[in-house]
């Protein structure tokens, strides 16, 4: 078979490279995802469902195997810290098929950094048009949001929150924070609706968006689903297609040119197992050196953050108004010498699990939005069925250790405010590990182990309290940590996580970088035929939970390959003259239509 455009991976940049790149009928496009399909018409209600947490750790939705470490690795230390499970998206649609459908754009000095750091064209002048033709805005208005779409973008009214919600945000105004209403529209200090990418009603992927049904029926467009990337095609320094594992073996497939849309942990193993990367670190592994990237599988970054959780009462939960369980967000300032503004960022979750346990459980859970500990994806072998191991070294950097000790202190600080200690029936450090994390799967058994406990719970509150600090809290209380500061920053280093965020490893950069992997266009340096389209490719990290970026920078990178490759191509302008007429596809007409083959 041979393709004007592979694009490797179906997951959020994928599909919006597949459908945008498909809407010239000369131009024959091919999205290869290594997971399942997800059809129109047969997501299923826990994909479809506003609440994430059942898609979100069903592991039949995550790569198999795929595991990091977070904790720093010492480069000349033979000892490495523990290695974990890392969840990542393996199914049609990617991250946005199973996330928190959190809508964050970041600030326009996330991009302008951007630009600074040599990707040319990527300033928040560049990439907001962008931003406003990948959404529909369905609560706000202005030159600054899109009406027209394909990913709808919504905020739960206030009257449907619970208690809990509420008292958060009467806390943080209490706090002196301001209402700033809408996150995307408003770049400054302060707290807000949470905005989501979904339409008050279900989520919306950009499976759902971008290949609906009516993408999926045209004829220049196959969808080649449980289908996973082997390697690239090579002649010399030239891509010519890729090689996929089929139920019979390996497959060759031929193209015009390859993006590489496999995400920051995926797309740099394919580079590196193809002989791009640094070349010292390639030959150990016997990889003959195609182009020398020393900065392939480098500059991996993620929001590191830490939560603290409560019992609710009962007036304080979720009460049926809405299956949303995070209402509010608050980005603010650290404060922290070296640290730019708005580098941190909290949301308030009313429910901390799916099971009835959880339902009883709320949250603060705070991040750093602008890290600066830097880790790498390495390869384990040569084998290409074996996944690579990503190195976060959260906390490396001691301005990142520092801030989220701080961070535990702030929201221990509003959980002792009036606002919210009537809402409270305990309180103390959680961590998403042990109990929480063999709880975070919906089976029966779980259901069954947290139903009876959460109703003895409902009928003696004099329980409550011991079974939080007992089970969730794990012995440890608030008041004894917040009172040793070694204590507070091991606690802190032990229970830190990501939010399932990494990007940086296949970044922009200026061509004569020698630590750049594309140029802005999205061009692998050294090898034609090649590109990156995923938040591989971020020179820094956002201020933003990463899936609305990551649509933004693929509606970019679409638009710059089909205007390179001829044929139908549209510039930032010619789609935000004037109001588009509607989604790229439609999610009303279920099919079972994979695309037609060529």
């Amino acid at each position: 078979m041979s393709w004007d455009v592979v694009i490797v991976g179906g997951g959020s940049a994928g599909c919006v490279m597949a459908g945008r790149l498909s809407e010239d009928p000369a131009r024959r496009v091919l999205l290869i995802e290594a997971g399942r399909d997800v059809k129109p018409g047969e997501e299923g209600a826990a994909i479809l469902d506003m609440y994430p947490g059942r898609a979100a750790f069903d592991p039949a939705n995550h790569w198999p195997g795929l595991q990091a470490r977070f904790q720093p690795v010492g480069h000349n230390d033979p000892v490495r810290p523990p290695a974990r499970t890392y969840e990542q998206a393996r199914l049609l649609g990617g991250g946005s098929s199973i996330n928190g459908q959190v809508a964050n754009r970041g600030t326009p000095g996330d991009y302008d950094e951007w630009a600074e750091a040599g990707a040319a064209g990527w300033g928040w002048a560049d990439v907001l048009p962008y931003f406003i033709r990948l959404e529909n805005d369905l609560g706000r208005d202005g030159p600054l949001h899109g009406k027209a779409g394909p990913i709808p973008i919504h905020r739960i009214p206030r009257e449907k929150w619970p208690g809990f919600s509420h008292a958060v945000e009467q806390a943080l105004a209490g706090a002196g924070f301001a209402d700033i209403d809408d996150q995307n529209g408003r770049f400054e200090d302060g707290y807000f609706p949470q905005t989501l990418s979904n339409d008050g009603t279900s989520r919306v992927s950009t499976a759902m968006g971008y290949v609906g049904a009516a993408v999926r029926n045209r004829p220049n467009l196959r969808i080649m689903a449980e289908r996973q990337v082997r390697g690239l095609l090579l002649e010399g320094n030239a891509v010519r297609g890729v090689e996929v594992q089929g139920d019979a073996g390996p497959e060759r497939i031929e193209a015009g040119t390859v993006v590489l849309s496999a995400g920051a942990i995926g797309s740099p193993a394919i580079l590196l197992r193809a002989g791009i990367g640094p070349a010292a670190a390639l030959r150990d592994l016997g990889i003959p050196v195609v182009a020398d990237r020393p900065g392939v599988g480098a500059n991996l970054q993620e929001h590191p953050g830490i939560s603290l959780s409560a019992f609710l009462a009962p007036h304080a939960r979720l009460r049926g108004t809405t299956r949303r369980h995070i209402h509010l967000g608050l980005r603010y300032s650290s404060a922290v010498p070296g640290c730019s503004v708005s580098d941190m960022y909290m949301m308030a979750a009313a429910k901390s699990a799916w099971h009835p346990l959880g339902e009883r459980i709320g949250s603060l859970l705070a991040w750093i939005n602008k890290p600066y500990s830097r880790g790498r994806v390495v390869l384990q072998g040569t084998d290409p069925m074996q996944p690579p191991i990503a190195e976060f070294n959260h906390l490396a950097d001691p301005r990142d250790a520092e801030r989220l000790v701080e961070a535990v202190r702030f929201m221990a600080g509003l959980m002792t405010t009036a606002a919210l200690s009537s809402q409270i029936e305990a309180s103390g450090p959680a961590s998403y590990s042990g109990f929480a994390r063999a709880l975070g799967r919906q089976t029966v058994r779980n259901y069954l182990l947290t139903a009876p406990v959460a109703k003895l719970l409902d009928w003696m509150p004099a329980l409550r309290a011991p079974f939080f600090q007992r089970f969730v809290s794990r012995g440890a209380t608030l008041e004894a940590l917040l009172q040793d500061q070694d204590g507070l920053e091991a606690y802190v280093r032990g229970s830190v996580f990501g939010q399932w965020h990494p990007c940086g490893t296949c970044r922009i950069g200026d061509p004569a970088d020698r630590d750049a992997v594309v140029d802005p266009s999205g061009r692998v340096l050294g090898v034609d035929g090649l590109r990156v389209a995923d938040a591989s490719v971020m020179p820094v990290i956002p201020r933003a939970n990463l899936n609305v970026p990551t649509i933004m920078l693929a509606e970019k990178l679409a638009a710059t390959l089909a205007q390179d490759l001829g044929g139908r191509a549209r510039t930032a302008a010619s789609f935000t003259s004037r109001p588009q007429p509607g989604p790229v596809g439609s999610t009303s007409s279920p099919s079972s239509i994979t695309g037609a083959e060529l």
